[in-house]
């Protein structure tokens, strides 16, 4: 698209206040719910017979030597990635008009990414009901604390906290430990009736017989060597992704008092401004403002509404070079109301305690 195009659509586009009026701009998002249902089966095509065929390639490839197949391994983890964002869509009943298509194929996606979907629904529910709110339980999300928080724990969970907010732990060892181990027991759910066991066995028994017929087929070691990698780096990925869409210098987050649905969901959520490729295979999910203000829009048609309402594209907006920065936050200041690092927590707390002296 050109830029005289997109300067036609800014002239076009309705007149909206979207700093004051996130909740008349969630009514004239209204527009965009309906999937389209030619347009899904086609994005999902384009998604299934790409990592089909590219886990074809690198198993076939085995024999000439594995670092060749590796190179395929980056492509294949793309393709994963943006399945789990159709499962997503799916979760939200907006990739199909009818919630029984959502809900299936849903959960015939969450066989391949190892996530029980019904189950994931549900938080992912409860996440969108609750992002940016510092008292209620931040359910399907990153934990967060705030400076106050953390300086109230005791020196060992001090520890554990900053150890779980350690790179290598949040998007390496975390996400294999997510996918892997811990969405194979309804974590979190126990008690919450029989829809987490169901979700979770279920998926547990379509994901066994799966690989059991792909040991069958190629045998053990090919098997791993093939779909460990793709699930371990796309898992990365997707943690990455959830992480940067809330966790930014300028996101918001209030107290129950203050809270309110349209004002974080519009920002409290950035939009992860990716360069086209990548946002292709992320299925448009930086657009997280957007996605959090209606979610019922499907990722195929966020896009389009930045194209309508121009003015979107500049909330939140975090590009990829930026979102790197974003590592180091990892408290959020009441006081200054962004997320700070641990070094300017405790330069801030030193300072205060000498002003105290």
């Amino acid at each position: 698209m050109t830029d005289a195009n997109l300067q036609l659509m800014d002239s076009q586009a309705p007149t909206i206040d979207i700093t004051t009026e996130p909740r008349a701009l969630k009514r004239a998002l209204g527009e965009y719910r309906t999937p389209r249902l030619a347009r899904s089966i086609v994005e999902l095509m384009i998604t299934v017979i790409p990592f089909a065929a590219l886990w074809i390639l690198i198993w076939s490839t085995l024999s000439a030597g594995y670092w060749l197949g590796l190179l395929f391994t980056v492509p294949a983890a793309g393709f994963l990635v943006r399945l789990f964002m159709i499962q997503h869509d799916c979760s939200h009943g907006s990739f199909f008009r009818s919630r029984r298509a959502n809900d299936w194929v849903g959960r015939a996606i969450g066989v391949l990414t190892l996530t029980p979907y019904d189950l994931w629904r549900h938080s992912h529910a409860l996440h969108h009901a609750s992002s940016g709110n510092l008292d209620r339980p931040r359910v399907g999300g990153i934990d967060t604390l705030t400076v106050r928080e953390f300086r109230g724990l005791p020196r060992r969970q001090r520890l554990h906290y900053r150890l779980y907010r350690h790179p290598l732990v949040l998007f390496g060892l975390g996400p294999a430990y997510l996918f892997i181990l811990d969405h194979r027991l309804p974590v979190g759910f126990m008690r919450a009736g029989w829809m987490p066991w169901l979700s979770t066995m279920s998926t547990n028994a379509a994901i066994a017989l799966l690989v059991t017929s792909m040991i069958w087929l190629v045998g053990v070691g090919p098997f791993l060597l093939v779909q460990l990698p793709i699930t371990l780096l796309a898992s990365s990925i997707g943690v990455w992704l959830f992480y940067v869409q809330h966790q930014f210098e300028n996101t918001l987050w209030e107290h129950d008092d203050d809270w309110t649905f349209h004002e974080t969901a519009l920002h409290g959520s950035s939009h992860y401004d990716l360069p086209a490729p990548l946002r292709w295979f992320t299925a448009n999910i930086g657009i997280h403002h957007v996605h959090h203000l209606c979610s019922r829009i499907p990722s195929y048609r966020l896009h389009e509404v930045l194209c309508d309402h121009p003015a979107l594209r500049h909330i939140g907006r975090l590009t990829l070079w930026q979102s790197l920065a974003s590592v180091r936050l990892v408290l959020w200041d009441e006081e200054k109301r962004r997320l700070v690092s641990f070094a300017e927590a405790d330069t801030t707390t030193a300072d205060r305690d000498r002003c105290q002296f």
